[in-house]
C-alpha cells in the first residue's frame, strides 16, 4: 500500500519556502505522493454540511490556489506522484481546467492523479457559478469534457452545460488516455460516477468499519454497471490527529494495517500543522517508523 502526504498550503505555511521545502524533503524520504485540497474562497457562512464534521477554515485564512500549488510541486520534485484530494468540478471552466491538468501532467512528466468531487459548500459553489442542485449532472459532463479534450484530435462536445467544436487542444496528457481520475464522495451518485467515469475511488474521513460498508456499496454499483471491481483503484485520505498520535505510533500502524487488509492501494496521510518544523517531524515519524511497520503488516 502506497503512502502519500498532504502539502502545506494554508495559514502561516502558505508560502513558497514551506511548500518547496516540505515537497523536497518528502521526496527525499521516498513518499509515494504529494497532495493538495481545493478551496478558492471561504464565504463567511456555510449552510451545507462539511464531510469532516467541522467548519473547514476561518474566512480570512491564507490558502494557496490548489492548481498553482500542485504545479509548483510538479516543478520542484521529480518522482512523487501529485494528487488532488479533491479538485471540485465546477470551480473552474472545464476547458481551462483540462488544459491546466494536462499542463501539470506535462510539467511533472506524467505524475498527476486527478482526484475530483462535486463539493458541498453551497455558498462557495454559487459564487463560482455552479448550479448547486445540478452540480452532480454538471460534474459528470465536466469529466466527459476532460476525456474528449485529452483523447480526441478534433474535440467537440455538446451537452447541457458546455458546448464547443472545431478547436485544437495540445499538448495532450503524458499519461494515456489521460491522468487517472479518482472520484471522491460516497453518495449513490458518487459511486455511479466512480464506476462509469472514474479510474478509482478516493474516500475521506472513514473508519475501517465505515470503509468496509462503503466498499460493499461501491462493489454493488460496479456490478450493476458491469464494471470489474478489481479495475477500480481504492484510496483514502486519513487525518493524523494529535489524539491518535498520543496513543503511540502502533495505534496509527494498526489503523493503516486495517485499511491495507481492506484492499486500499493508496493512503494519503494528512498531518498538516501550522508549523513547518512540526510537519517535518511528523514526516520523519510517518516515513521512518509508521510506513515500514505498515509494509510488514
Amino acid at each position: 500500500m502506497d503512502i502519500g502526504c498532504h502539502l502545506p498550503t494554508q495559514g502561516p505555511l502558505a508560502t513558497r519556502e514551506a511548500l518547496v521545502t516540505f515537497a523536497q524533503e518528502a521526496e527525499k524520504r521516498d513518499v509515494a505522493s504529494l497532495w493538495i485540497s481545493d478551496h478558492v474562497i471561504f464565504p463567511r457562512q456555510a449552510t451545507g454540511s462539511y464531510p469532516g464534521g467541522r467548519f473547514p477554515h476561518p474566512p480570512d485564512r491564507a490558502y494557496l490556489e490548489p492548481v498553482v500549488a500542485l504545479t509548483a510541486a510538479a516543478v520542484c520534485t521529480t518522482r512523487a506522484r501529485l494528487g488532488s484530494s479533491v479538485f471540485i468540478l465546477g470551480h473552474r471552466h472545464p476547458v481551462v481546467m483540462a488544459k491546466m491538468l494536462t499542463s501539470i501532467d506535462a510539467l511533472s512528466s506524467g505524475r498527476l492523479i486527478c482526484g475530483v468531487g462535486v463539493g458541498w459548500w453551497k455558498e462557495e459553489l454559487e459564487i463560482l457559478g455552479v448550479p448547486f442542485h445540478a452540480r452532480g449532472r454538471q460534474a459528470d459532463e465536466i469529466l466527459r469534457v476532460f476525456k474528449v479534450l485529452w483523447t480526441e484530435e478534433n474535440p467537440s462536445f455538446s451537452g447541457e452545460f458546455f458546448r464547443f467544436s472545431n478547436i485544437g487542444f495540445a499538448p495532450k496528457p503524458v499519461q494515456k488516455p489521460g491522468p487517472p481520475i479518482w472520484v471522491g464522495g460516497d453518495s449513490p451518485g458518487a459511486f455511479r460516477r466512480v464506476v462509469t467515469l472514474g479510474d478509482g475511488w478516493h474516500a475521506t474521513s472513514k473508519t475501517p468499519g465505515e470503509l468496509k460498508e462503503a466498499l460493499a456499496k461501491l462493489r454493488a454499483a460496479a456490478e450493476a454497471a458491469r464494471r470489474p471491481f478489481e479495475s477500480i483503484e481504492l484510496s483514502l485520505r486519513y487525518v493524523l490527529t494529535d489524539a491518535l498520535l498520543a496513543q503511540g505510533p502502533q495505534a496509527v500502524v494498526d489503523v493503516l494495517g486495517e485499511y491495507k487488509r481492506l484492499g486500499l492501494s493508496h493512503v494519503l496521510i494528512d498531518f498538516r500543522r501550522d508549523d513547518l518544523g512540526k510537519m517535518l517531524e511528523l514526516l520523519d515519524l510517518v516515513t521512518g517508523t509508521i510506513r515500514p511497520a505498515v509494509n510488514r503488516a
